[in-house]
């Protein structure tokens, strides 16, 4: 899921001739502006990496829930009609954004067994920490 946002936002920094032209016809020219999709670019990668390593979950996951959102409801159309029998223009490319948004949801509902996360394995240390420190002060 990071990964994408990583590629979105690479993207939106080294092809802004093409970002302007998604923004434009997807977003209704939503940061069509040369000189804001580069830093638009650098905060989606910065929010993907963070996704990856697992770190700050609680802030990015909404964030990125957020990013796929929007998204979705850029292509919903092709969603709903990938095929192109009742919307002209559906594209059957962009019906995984459905399962991209679901699961940015399922990363937020289950960030708490989340055990592989940067953030979580940071906060384990700290527990087994103050437990053993607890224990040795109980002696």
């Amino acid at each position: 899921m990071g990964w994408l946002l990583v590629i979105w936002g690479v993207n939106k920094i080294v092809n802004v001739e093409h970002s302007v032209a998604v923004a434009n016809h997807y977003y209704f020219g939503f940061l069509a502006m040369e000189a804001a999709l580069p830093i638009a670019g650098i905060f989606q990668v910065l929010i993907g990496l963070l996704v990856v390593i697992g770190l700050a979950r609680r802030w990015v996951y909404p964030i990125q829930l957020l990013f796929n959102g929007g998204s979705l409801v850029a292509v919903l159309p092709s969603v709903i009609d990938p095929w192109g029998w009742i919307f002209e223009g559906s594209n059957v490319f962009f019906y995984p954004s459905l399962i991209i948004f679901a699961s940015a949801i399922l990363l937020i509902v289950f960030r708490d067994q989340d055990q592989l996360a940067w953030d979580a394995r940071r906060q384990a240390r700290r527990n087994r920490r103050k437990t053993w420190t607890a224990s040795r002060c109980s002696h």
